[in-house]
This record gives C-alpha cells, sequence and structure tokens, in this order.
C-alpha cells in the first residue's frame, strides 16, 4: 500500500467551497478520493448526532520493523522518549497504541498497547500499519475521544493532553506551533505560521505528522473510516480533510510537539527528505537561552 496521492489546492479550494454552498462537491463522487467520499460521508453522519465529550486522547504510533532498519535499539530508545512524553502528561486520561512486526521493549503501564503487524508485503509499511491501528480503534476507544497518529520519535508537551480535553474542541486539534531538533547539530528551530517579519516561516502541521488530533466518536462508524483515509495522506492534507468532514481543526494554544530530525533512523532520511528541514532549523532557530533551557525542560532533553 502506497501513500495516497494529494488533491491539488485549487481542487481542494472548489471542493470545501461547494461542500459549504450545497453540502457536497459539484463533481461526480468518481472524481474524488476515497477520503474525500469518506469526509463526506462522516460530516453527514456527524449532523445527526449530539457530539459527546471526549473522554481521552488516543495516540496511534506506528513503529517501523527492525528488518527496515539498522540499529533496532536505536529505534526502541527514540520510542522509549516518545512514550515518557506521554506518561510525563499533566492529564492522565490518555493511551497508545504500537504497532509493529516485533513487540518492543514498553515502559509497564496499561495505557500502553501493542497491536501486531504481520503483513509480509514488501516496501515501506507506515500505511498499512496506520490502516491496521485505525482498524482497531473501535476495540480501542470506549469513548469519545481525539485520536492523533503520532510518529515514534516524536516527544510531545507535557500539557498538550490537558489542553485538549479542558477545550473540547468539535472538530479537533492542529499543531500549527511546534518545534523542530536537528539531532546532529543541536539546534531547535520554531515551526510556526508566517508572520510579517518571517513570512517564510512553515506551520508545524507541514513539516511533521505527528500534527492532528480528530474528534471520534465510537457511535459512529463513519468516524473511523474516515480516519483511516485520512492517514493514508501525507500530514498536509488532514488540515482540508477535517474541514470537508465538517471537523475543522484548532490550533493548540502553544508549541505542542518537538519534532527530531537526523537521529539516524528517520523516516524521511529514507525518503530523502530531510536536507530542507535542516536548513529550516537553522533559518528559524531558536537563540534566546532562557527559551532552550524551558524548551529542554518541557521535552526532557539534553
Amino acid at each position: 500500500m502506497a501513500q495516497a496521492r494529494a488533491t491539488g489546492k485549487m481542487l481542494r479550494y472548489y471542493n470545501l467551497l461547494t461542500t459549504s454552498l450545497v453540502g457536497h462537491p459539484l463533481l461526480r463522487d468518481n472524481s474524488l478520493q476515497a477520503s474525500e467520499r469518506a469526509a463526506l460521508r462522516y460530516r453527514r453522519a456527524s449532523k445527526r448526532a449530539k457530539q459527546r465529550p471526549a473522554q481521552e486522547v488516543v495516540f496511534l504510533v506506528p513503529l517501523v520493523g527492525p528488518d527496515h532498519v539498522t540499529d533496532w535499539q536505536a529505534v526502541q530508545d527514540r520510542l522509549h522518549e516518545t512514550l515518557n512524553s506521554f506518561l510525563r502528561q499533566s492529564n492522565p486520561n490518555w493511551r497508545a497504541v504500537i504497532c509493529c512486526q516485533k513487540r518492543p521493549d514498553l515502559p509497564n503501564d496499561e495505557r500502553l498497547t501493542y497491536l501486531p503487524f504481520d503483513d509480509p508485503t514488501p516496501g515501506n509499511d507506515k500505511w498499512r500499519k496506520l490502516a491496521d491501528l485505525c482498524s482497531a480503534l473501535p476495540n480501542i476507544a470506549e469513548n469519545a475521544a481525539y485520536v492523533m497518529s503520532f510518529d515514534a520519535d516524536d516527544i510531545l508537551h507535557p500539557g498538550s493532553v490537558a489542553e485538549m480535553l479542558t477545550r473540547q474542541e468539535m472538530g479537533g486539534y492542529l499543531v500549527q506551533a511546534g518545534y523542530v531538533l536537528n539531532h546532529a547539530t543541536g539546534a531547535i528551530g520554531l515551526a510556526d505560521a508566517p508572520s510579517v517579519l518571517k513570512p517564510l516561516r512553515k506551520p508545524f502541521w507541514k513539516l511533521c505528522g505527528s500534527c492532528t488530533a480528530l474528534y471520534y466518536d465510537p457511535a459512529l462508524p463513519e468516524a473511523a473510516v474516515f480516519l483511516n483515509e485520512m492517514t493514508q495522506h501525507e500530514h498536509r492534507m488532514f488540515p482540508y480533510l477535517a474541514q470537508l468532514a465538517g471537523r475543522r481543526l484548532t490550533p493548540l494554544s502553544h508549541p505542542s510537539v518537538l519534532y527530531v530530525l537526523n537521529h539516524g533512523e528517520n523516516f524521511g532520511a529514507r525518503r530523502g527528505r530531510v536536507s530542507f528541514k535542516a536548513r529550516f532549523v537553522e533559518r528559524f532557530r531558536v537563540t534566546d537561552p532562557a527559551r532552550l533551557g524551558q524548551i529542554a525542560k518541557d521535552y526532557a532533553i539534553t
């Protein structure tokens, strides 16, 4: 299974505009992608249902298998940093499911579970793992929740779960502001929306897949189907698809995720997509000592 192609930007605008005016893009269904059709079905189903408060945040973590990396222990060490960032959350109402061919060493916490993956199809299996994770959602989340696909080498700010469950935004959340750490140099850059002074800066969700927490209600089967189709795309498609589904995403109020690149086993490195991000870090590097100290404290980095 390959990553689903992106819808062109002009067509996205057209689909959103016509959906807001008449409830459906003025196109034949066969000209829409599977994710767009799933979004529209979820949109219609949501209109008939009363939204219940989210009780928890569920993290879906696809983990690269040992046969696809050079250092399995290093991969597990990165995973532990990610999971420890969940364990440090000020609100304990979360759970995480890790999908991989081999069960990794996991901290002893009932909120952490392992989903076996045994598809032998060669090639990049991240999208198939995400599909399995989404298919397992009805057995994972019994109550309404925010569901977030999360890469196994990113780190979550300790207040993120609390903010999501306190605010209870209808559609879910978008990580607009976050940090990018170049592990090879130690430099940290701030990703955020462009500004007058920094027109070339990019928001975090354009750089990293750990960027969207979507509202999910197990009472609506269309929700899991939509999440499955949405996560088959590059993360730059997430805000568009969520809006098409009637689930407009709200930015979290502060930098909420730390993305670590150039640590040796990055998924992006295997696709040759790290160099421009390293340049981004240097261009938007954080240099204030007090802020760097706070980042180190929040994300437990040294």
